[in-house]
């Protein structure tokens, strides 16, 4: 492993990206400093790399005044570095993916041994894998799998008639969240885009109340990640009418009242709203307590653990390091929490440390995250920037090493 001080030079940071987008607006420092609400030396401080731009709050605000994209600022996706195999195999089945999402809705013309091998018990065993390489984070897996299954689904969905039919189309809406997934974690926002509105789509068709308004907290999540707040909110209001209106309070809505509950924080949160994002989250606290146990209705995991989890995120979300840190060690995940949302646990603890300014504990995480689920650390834009402005200001052995498997320097 080369030393920090054999490397050649660094990666682009988010705040090199920015002053490059503002130099094509033709724009100074204080132009951008005055339409995004920063101070003149913050931005100083964000395009020399001294300051990590990584809070979503704070990219969204200079991507609205610069009329740009998010992932215009981040620079993602990723491009793997060459000696990470497991990565470049991640990313090696984005076009099938791709292709496959393009196909929903056209007529699948399936061969006779297409229509012949339509087994709906064989479909949910492969939904089921699929899922567990989502949770597990396994990329590259969930990639091998997904074109062949999605196209399968897509068949027979067509083929089928019935309660058939609905169940071929609630097995594609989960195969779609899979890809959605998969796509989101490799960086590639707009083809992740696209799987959720096939999984919205499919939802529609299952005749499903609680699947179709499932499928909406995911939609809610493309408007948040694009700063359209007031978009994310009406949706996300809707959905927790409809849950409040049921008659029933069977466990499935209250588990989904608590998870848009989640969400409604975390677009306060991106609001910077902070008020509104703690009483939801207190909203969220109050179902799991109704609940009293972990849960994973329609691949929305929600429970005590996951609003714990949440407890932390939303003060990352708002740079109160402090607060994240407090929280965090009263946090314990039980042995079979997923390693995708272990993975993403320590990723925000890492964060959190990193803005309370206890650096080798935000290392010490991020490398624990990064043992859990090592390409969705990799790929992870808050990890690869905070990571980038711990080596800009403080270059230290293991920190470099973390940076190099990160292709930040």
């Amino acid at each position: 492993m080369p030393h920090y001080s054999d490397i050649g030079g660094s990666a682009e940071s988010n705040g090199q990206r920015l002053a490059r987008i503002r130099a094509r607006h033709r724009w100074t420092q204080q132009r951008l400093a005055t339409e995004a609400g920063y101070s003149l030396a913050a931005v100083k401080a964000f395009e020399q790399g001294r300051r990590s731009l990584d809070r979503p709050a704070v990219i969204l605000a200079f991507a609205r005044a610069l009329d740009c994209h998010p992932t215009e600022i981040t620079g993602s996706p990723y491009t793997p570095v060459h000696n990470d195999r497991e990565g470049q195999d991640a990313v090696a089945s984005i076009a099938a993916v791709r292709r496959a999402l393009l196909r929903h809705g056209r007529p699948t013309r399936p061969a006779e041994h297409e229509a012949a091998a339509v087994d709906l018990p064989e479909l949910r065993l492969r939904v089921a894998a699929a899922n567990q390489y989502r949770q597990a984070a396994s990329l590259a897996k969930s990639g091998n799998v997904l074109p062949a299954l999605l196209r399968d689904l897509q068949v027979a969905a067509e083929l089928c008639q019935g309660d058939q039919r609905r169940e071929a189309f609630g097995l594609l809406a989960s195969a779609y969240e899979c890809a959605m997934q998969y796509l989101y974690k490799l960086g590639h926002s707009s083809d992740a885009t696209l799987a959720t509105e096939r999984v919205v789509w499919s939802a529609q068709e299952t005749g499903d109340p609680l699947r179709m308004v499932a499928a909406r907290w995911f939609d809610a999540g493309e408007f948040l990640s694009i700063g359209e707040h007031d978009e994310a909110g009406a949706i996300i209001d809707a959905a927790l009418t409809e849950l409040g209106a049921l008659r029933d309070r069977v466990p499935e809505a209250v588990s989904l009242r608590g998870a848009f509950h989640l969400k409604a924080a975390l677009n306060s949160a991106r609001a910077t709203d902070s008020r509104g994002a703690e009483q939801h989250w207190k909203k969220a606290k109050a179902a799991a307590e109704e609940l009293g146990e972990d849960r994973n209705d329609y691949q929305l995991q929600f429970g005590p653990t996951n609003v714990a989890i949440w407890g932390v995120s939303l003060p990352v979300e708002m740079g109160k390091g402090r607060l994240a840190v407090e929280r965090a060690s009263g946090v314990q995940l039980p042995t079979q929490y997923s390693p995708e949302r272990r993975s993403h646990h320590f990723i925000d603890v890492g964060r959190a440390y990193f803005y309370n300014g206890q650096r080798d504990l935000a290392l010490g995480a991020f490398l624990k995250a990064e043992r859990f689920a090592p390409q969705a650390t990799r790929m992870h834009a808050g990890v690869r920037e905070t990571v980038g402005t711990m080596i800009r200001t403080q270059k230290r052995g293991e920190l470099v090493e973390l940076g190099i498997r990160l292709g930040v320097v």
